[in-house]
């Protein structure tokens, strides 16, 4: 498939005062939206949303300051895609963690500027050989990004093949916070969740999420809103979802954060991940022809 260059992008989809294209970090193609009503960064190695700040506001994403881009590498922040499996491959440990979705250069499908001063660019992803070496299906990814007062997410997939495929997928979605110490995320209590860092036990949350060790847990059955409470930068964010029937919530902690090389020591305090998930028991099967939708919507309350 031909790369799509910045100068090609800009000529057939440059918006005068909604998107542009330049080059990520790591020298490939990225769509710049700076609107009356935000600005955003969506990086089309893995199709990655990695900056999103509405004006007056701080802003809601975080990205590392050691991430990591360049071509089939996941950038570390922003919202990485996970497909078409979330976690470890189920049968494979030797195929990426984390399915090839995050890792892939996607293609520019179009761009919209909207009536409310909103900006919108799809994003594509098909089948080849790369991808079916890994797994052997026909399918369509489509990614709209909806950048205004608030962040639209949705991701498409679809079904191109002869029989019926399973998935798992989340939109890994890393928070910039002011203090990990004095966040509380609402929406959760009393659910039923998979505490990955204490050996899958299942357990049922009492009361609101505080972070106060490595966190990794998959939240089971849950379709509601998500608030993360943050005192130290005196807002909240909610996020909402469709699609989804899990919600994951992760921070590495101290140990695990100085081991990773693409993330800073100290930069445990000022992120987390709440992110819209298809996982563990909530994997999705799509029919030939069909299609699923995987949503959040980002909004400062």
């Amino acid at each position: 498939m031909e790369s799509q260059t910045v100068q090609d992008l800009n000529a057939a989809y440059g918006i005068e005062g909604h998107v542009s294209f330049a080059v990520d970090p790591g020298g490939l193609p990225m769509a710049v939206i700076e609107n009356p009503l935000a600005t955003a960064h969506i990086a089309l190695n893995g199709a990655n949303v990695t900056h999103f700040q509405p004006r007056g506001q701080s802003p809601v994403l975080f990205l590392s300051r050691q991430a990591i881009f360049k071509p089939g590498k996941a950038i570390r922040g922003g919202i990485p895609i996970c497909w078409p499996w979330f976690g470890p491959h189920p049968t494979d440990p030797a195929k990426p963690q984390h399915g090839f979705a995050r890792t892939s250069l996607w293609r520019v499908l179009g761009v919209a500027a909207n009536g409310d001063g909103s900006t919108e660019v799809r994003l594509g992803l098909r089948d080849g050989a790369t991808t079916q070496a890994l797994w052997d299906h026909a399918f369509a990814l489509e990614l709209i990004v909806t950048v205004g007062q608030a962040l639209s997410v949705a991701l498409t997939a679809r079904n191109f093949g002869p029989s019926a495929f399973s998935c798992t997928a989340a939109l890994h979605t890393y928070f910039a916070i002011g203090d990990v110490n004095t966040v509380r995320l609402l929406g959760l209590d009393g659910v039923t969740y998979v505490d990955k860092a204490d050996g899958d036990q299942v357990k049922t949350q009492g009361g609101d999420v505080t972070i106060t060790a490595e966190t990794d847990r998959v939240y089971l059955d849950t379709t509601g809103p998500v608030t993360i409470d943050d005192p130290a930068l005196g807002r909240r964010i909610v996020v909402s979802k469709t699609g989804s029937r899990s919600t994951v919530v992760w921070n590495p902690w101290i140990e695990r954060a100085r081991a990773l090389n693409d993330f800073g020591d100290d930069e445990y305090l000022r992120m987390t991940c709440v992110e819209t998930a298809n996982a563990v028991n909530d994997v999705v099967t799509i029919q030939p022809g069909d299609a699923h939708v995987l949503a959040c919507h980002i909004a400062i309350a």
